[in-house]
């Protein structure tokens, strides 16, 4: 073998250790990448000709080699036709081996043969030295793999700060910043052209299935090519300015906020391709560092200077770019699908998908907006909640359910697979308006893929009204945190009974689908309806959640085609807005002024009416308070359909054609005097649906029919008996089957605080299914916020005798040794559940508390800073941390904790402003307490007399739809409807 073939096939060897262990995408990378190819396709020539020539001659190791040399090659010539995709991963590794082990039988040969004799190696010895050889090689491989992936992995981990801002003006590039008041940021402070964001289809010719999926999903209509959204920015720019609505770019606008044009109003520029850009491939994708899980767009964007080559109109620029991220795609795969990417996906999504409003955005305070991340951090299904009812069979990230697997042939699939870019979520919005029948059709096979279940489940008398004792929180659990938001199990909460009156639980008939139920003509009963989160990582619903219909609706029909019952109907046949006195799941918010929040305009919120949200593995339990009318047929089918229409029918209404009364009127000092009724804090003003609807982002110039869909629905008979037969007395059917549907009727009644009612349902639990420890674990937790330690206790430890190790069940235990003021034998509990669970905040924050109270306060410091490294922002570990610095006497590190505190806490007084609001919409004051009934809007059967005021209601003119000659006008302050 000649010296040049040597040197060619160490320039080979060298330049793949490199290109293998130090992939990165840079022009002297990909000029390496070209010149192995083109050194690799000469060297294959040339030992074909020497094995043509020579191949009988030399030492038998050498042409060992030199044929293993060749067989390496094979493979490398047909990886420059195929390129190094995952699929031909065996053949880059086939490759690799052969001709490392090749070169080193070459090498072995040749040391142990030496022109003078004192050069050779173990001349003599040649099993010694391919052994020798043989190692070393043994020795690389996994050094190198160490080198190329686990440092990569373990250097772009998305972890938190140790403390947050103590303002919003610390995130991001603070006020001064040209992205500000999104949390984002770019690699060396620098714009990005809008171009950037708006070449998706130079993906396309790597990944057709991929873009194919995105161009039609939520992500794509983001921004103003999203006539909600941007309908709600047109509004928020005209009421507070240009530079708060970045807080929203940061995510819904790239093309936009980051090449700075965001400060020019964007009805200006709507429809130019960058303000119709959308969320394309290079804005998540771009996406090198998240900073935490606090959101709000804190993370880095990168601008790789070589996409320029991807885009490029030069056929030969795009071909030769395509060639090298084919031959050797590792660069291309770390500049665009981070480690983070895959293995923390919630995290990623976080920085979206989690928000908070603060002073420069809303002119008042921090409070929490919408928030998928803590909810799922905190529950069973992420796998890091110690105390969720239910687990799934393994933990789940988001990508599990909104990214599913679909087949594809994709150069980036996996075993034929890819995940899908059509993100299925809830939005049937924006498929409607763009008339995109897959999407669509996509967004409601999920909706109601089974995700959650309705179950008509009990039956009981209803003698008088249900009486809740107001609360200050209203529906959700009592908490300190300032949010719009519901607060699940990543806190806990307050002991309460808000019914102080109720001291036994009421007899209840049982599953009524099992037990053939009757009900007499003339009676009144209470229908309990169950409605359970299953296979849902977050709260259902999710998001904006002030701007859907979400709701329970119950309805009666007799045999005789009559409707005696019917709570959550929707006016205009269908199309029109909910009935106010529907079961809503909503986040119910009030301005300054007491107004809803309900155009997007979330600055303005200043207080919670209400919020109420089912907790992923979790139940709510709905009553209705249903009249028997004396002409009602021999039997009663009941649906109950929990249904969905996002957006809501004002806020669809409002984005198309909303605008001001005044405006619509023409008049200049009208208009004048609605702007003082307009400001940061309150809108005052009247609202009419007349604007035009030219130029709206929507396939056609006109207010779409959003759909209602029924995620899940149920239905069962009931006996209608004559009235002078005896009542029909309350049975029950407990099989084991059934253990589930008694424990999630237990779980909605707890959660709503009914705890006598909820401990009845979870001991029919324990009767059905003995084994099974849950049912004594929620009657121990029930117990435990009731007060009743003892009782708490004792079903605990059959909890425990059942199963040892169930850390839900030391979680509550941990809490009866507390209230009992054994904080030693509450602590050995608590650290079996975070040996279980090392990131469930509310155990960590437990435990340093109770550290705290024994006054080992280094230890406490050391448990709630783990708090604060899974959520930076939770109140409790600052409170507490405040008090174990003040114990420690560093006065600094209290001052800094306590600050956060403040910065975090509810503002309690602001509960007042939905007072007045209350008052006027009593349906809404209703559903704010936390046990309340809903009763049938007025129908014929229930009274044929004088209409009452619901049923003028739903005698009202039609609303104003296309094609309808009399607008409406809706005031702000009451959501009333009148003709104009």
């Amino acid at each position: 073998m000649n010296r040049a073939l040597s040197l060619l096939i160490g320039f080979l060897l060298a330049s793949a250790i490199y290109l293998y262990t130090f992939p990165q995408a840079n022009v002297f990378y990909a000029g390496v990448v070209l010149l192995h190819a083109a050194a690799g396709v000469v060297a294959s020539v040339w030992l074909l000709l020497w094995l043509l020539r020579s191949w009988r001659q030399g030492e038998p190791l050498v042409r060992i080699g030199m044929i293993l040399l060749f067989a390496g090659a094979i493979p490398g010539l047909a990886l420059i036709y195929t390129g190094a995709l995952r699929t031909e991963w065996t053949l880059v590794y086939v490759h690799l081996a052969l001709s490392f082990l090749g070169a080193g039988l070459i090498f072995a040969a040749r040391v142990g043969v030496a022109r003078k004799a004192n050069q050779a190696w173990l001349s003599g010895h040649a099993v010694l030295r391919v052994a020798i050889v043989l190692a070393a090689l043994a020795a690389l491989a996994p050094a190198a793999r160490y080198l190329r992936e686990t440092r990569w992995i373990q250097h772009a981990r998305i972890q938190n700060p140790a403390l947050p801002p103590l303002t919003m003006n610390g995130e991001g590039d603070g006020p001064n910043g040209a992205f500000f008041p999104s949390s984002a940021q770019v690699y060396g402070g620098e714009k990005i052209p809008s171009q950037f964001f708006m070449e998706s289809d130079s993906c396309k010719r790597c990944h057709e299935d991929i873009y194919n999926q995105w161009n039609s999903s939520a992500h794509h209509f983001s921004s103003f090519n999203n006539q909600w959204y941007r309908k709600s920015i047109e509004y928020m720019q005209d009421t507070i300015g240009t530079k708060p609505s970045k807080w929203c770019g940061g995510c819904h606008d790239p093309a936009v906020l980051y090449a700075g044009k965001m400060d020019t109003p964007i009805k200006q520029i709507v429809h130019t391709p960058a303000a119709q850009a959308g969320l394309g491939c290079m804005m998540c994708h771009s996406i090198a560092d998240v900073k935490s899980t606090m959101g709000q767009g804190d993370f880095y964007l990168e601008y790789p200077k070589l996409h320029e080559l991807a885009a490029s109109k030069n056929p030969v620029v795009r071909t030769l770019h395509d060639f090298l991220v084919k031959l050797n795609p590792e660069p291309h795969r770390r500049v665009f699908l981070k480690p983070f990417m895959r293995q923390q996906t919630a995290e990623f999504c976080s920085s979206c998908h989690k928000v908070h409003l603060d002073v420069p955005v809303n002119h008042y305070r921090w409070i929490r907006g919408f928030n998928e991340y803590d909810n799922w951090q905190a529950s069973g299904v992420s796998g890091e909640g110690a105390r969720s009812f239910y687990y799934p069979p393994k933990p789940q990230q988001c990508a599990d359910c909104h990214m599913p697997l679909e087949p594809s042939s994709d150069m980036g699939n996996i075993a034929g697979k890819v995940h899908s870019h059509r993100f299925p979520g809830a939005n049937t919005a924006v498929p409607t308006a763009n008339e995109d029948a897959a999407q669509l059709k996509a967004t409601e096979g999920f909706l109601t893929s089974g995700a959650l279940t309705v179950d008509i489940f009990a039956l009981s008398p209803a003698s008088a009204p249900i009486k809740s004792a107001p609360s200050k929180a209203g529906a959700a659990a009592e908490h300190e945190l300032a949010t719009t938001f519901a607060v699940g199990e990543e806190a806990e909460a307050t002991a309460r009974t808000p019914q102080a009156d109720v001291t036994e639980a009421m007899p209840v008939t049982a599953p009524l689908n099992r037990v053939q139920p009757a009900v007499r003509r003339g009676d009144t009963v209470r229908v309990d309806v169950v409605v359970r989160t299953k296979r849902v990582g977050h709260f259902f619903p999710g998001g904006t959640v002030d701007a859907y219909d979400t709701w329970l609706e119950l309805k009666g029909v007799d045999d005789n085609g009559q409707t005696i019952f019917w709570s959550g109907m929707v006016e205009d046949n269908g199309k029109g807005p909910v009935e106010k006195g529907a079961h809503f799941y909503r986040s119910l918010q009030v301005d300054a002024h007491g107004n809803p929040i309900n155009k997007r305009n979330a600055w303005s919120t200043r207080a919670v009416v209400y919020v109420r949200l089912i907790p992923p593995g979790a139940a709510d339990t709905v009553h209705f308070r249903m009249k028997i009318p004396e002409k009602t047929g021999s039997k009663i089918t009941l649906t109950a359909r929990l249904c969905y229409r996002k957006f809501s029918w004002f806020n669809t209404q409002f984005a198309f054609a909303g605008e001001h009364e005044s405006r619509a009127s023409g008049n200049p000092e009208r208009v004048e005097a609605t702007s003082a009724l307009t400001t940061p804090d309150y809108d005052d003003a009247k609202a009419t649906f007349t604007a035009s609807l030219h130029g709206v982002s929507a396939k056609k110039e006109q207010i779409p029919d959003v759909p209602i869909v029924a995620v899940a629905q149920n239905e069962v008979s009931l006996d209608v008996l004559p009235a002078n037969v005896s009542a029909p007395r309350p049975k029950m059917q407990l099989a084991k089957e059934d253990w589930q549907r008694w424990n999630d009727y237990g779980i909605g009644l707890l959660l709503q605080g009914d705890l006598k009612a909820a401990q009845a349902a979870f001991e029919k639990v324990t009767v059905a299914d003995p084994a099974n420890p849950d049912g004594w674990v929620n009657i121990g937790r029930a117990a435990l916020q009731e007060g009743d330690t003892a009782r708490a206790r004792t079903v605990l430890e059959k909890a425990l005798a059942l199963s040892p190790n169930l850390a839900r069940a030391h979680f509550f235990y941990a809490g009866v040794l507390r209230q009992e003021g054994n904080y030693d034998g509450a602590m050995q509990h608590l650290t079996t559940v975070v040996a279980q669970y090392p990131r469930d905040r509310v155990a960590l924050n437990n435990l340093g508390r109770i550290l705290f109270l024994e006054r080992k306060y280094s230890d406490a410091v050391k448990t709630l800073q783990q708090v604060l490294a899974i959520d930076p922002e939770d109140l409790q570990a600052h409170y507490n941390l405040m008090l174990c610095y003040n114990g420690l006497g560093d006065e600094k590190m209290s001052k800094e904790h306590q600050t956060r505190y403040l910065r975090f806490k509810a503002d309690e007084a602001s509960q007042a402003i939905t007072g007045p609001y209350r008052q006027l919409n009593p349906e809404d004051n209703n559903e704010r307490q936390s046990i309340h009934e809903h009763v049938s809007v007025p129908l014929p059967i229930l009274n044929a007399a004088a209409p009452s005021k619901r049923v003028a209601a739903l005698q009202a003119p039609a609303r104003n739809r296309v094609g309808t000659d009399a607008p409406t006008v809706v005031s702000a302050a009451t959501n009333s409807r009148t003709p104009k």
